[in-house]
């Protein structure tokens, strides 16, 4: 359980992080399994339902950035995401009623593992209100060298930024005026965990190091917020982790923009943000 500090903590900045979440043995479980996933990809020559591919990926070198929807692909990551241990930690910020609406496996392979531009996830995602927050499991240790998260203190309680490009939504801070100076690095060990606000400002680092660093990332809800972009009740319901569903969705007064209209076959964040590098802007 987290200590009056550490909640205090999350609602000033925005973010913290956790050591020691998992045992020895559950990060191992990761790794192998994993590892295993990375050795499918060799198979695949372009990104589809479940890889997301770097460039240069191949069946010699296989470059996995991402295995999209992991918690329907293994059970070692769907244990994760319903562990005692991390629905403690989030009830202590959020409430005890909790649902998720999302989960990732980021992976930067040692030597090329792309960055994210900075952004919000409260741009991709609105909600009735923003008791809403991101847990990064840790199965590397999550460093500067090996590309950690970078966020910006305090950025949860100020305005949501524009995503927007050319008229379509670009997936990351396209504003001229945006200042990342402030920012600070998320760094964990292997079986801790990072948290973060839904509207907190952040992104990460290439890999500059031989190491890897993969971050499995779940998105939990309170019970009571509701996408703006709609959900039918089943898939709300099945998503439910503890306690129960309601059909009053607290709304309060938070700041929204409606990340549409979207490029065609937009797909992950690493493609949407495409558009952002080839205009060479800061982010």
């Amino acid at each position: 359980m987290l200590s009056l500090e550490q909640i205090d903590t999350y609602h000033r900045y925005g973010y913290i992080g956790v050591d020691n979440v998992l045992s020895a043995v559950e990060v191992e479980a990761l790794r192998r399994v994993t590892d295993q996933f990375v050795e499918e990809s060799r198979l695949v020559t372009e990104s589809d339902d479940v890889f997301d591919l770097e460039p240069g990926h191949g069946a010699e070198e296989p470059k996995l950035r991402r295995l999209k929807n992991p918690v329907e692909l293994h059970e070692v990551y769907r244990d994760t995401l319903k562990h005692d241990r991390i629905l403690n930690i989030v009830s202590q910020l959020i409430g005890s009623s909790i649902w998720t609406n999302g989960n990732k496996l980021n992976m930067k392979s040692g030597g090329f593992g792309s960055p994210v531009e900075w952004h919000q996830d409260w741009a991709w995602y609105p909600f009735t209100n923003d008791d809403l927050l991101a847990v990064g499991v840790c199965i590397d240790d999550m460093t500067e060298e090996n590309g950690c998260l970078l966020v910006i203190p305090g950025s949860h309680k100020g305005p949501i930024l524009n995503h927007h490009l050319d008229g379509v939504f670009a997936g990351g801070v396209t504003e001229e005026s945006f200042d990342d100076t402030a920012a600070e690095k998320l760094e964990v060990k292997a079986g801790g965990i990072s948290i973060h606000h839904v509207r907190t400002l952040h992104g990460s680092l290439p890999n500059r190091s031989p190491h890897p660093r993969r971050l499995l990332l779940f998105q939990y809800c309170s019970g009571d917020a509701w996408p703006l972009s709609g959900i039918d009740w089943d898939t709300y319901r099945k998503r439910f982790l503890r306690g129960e569903p309601t059909c009053q969705p607290r709304v309060t007064e938070v700041p929204v923009r409606i990340p549409w209209p979207r490029k065609k076959n937009a797909g992950t964040i690493y493609e949407t943000q495409q558009l952002i590098r080839e205009k060479g802007i800061k982010g």
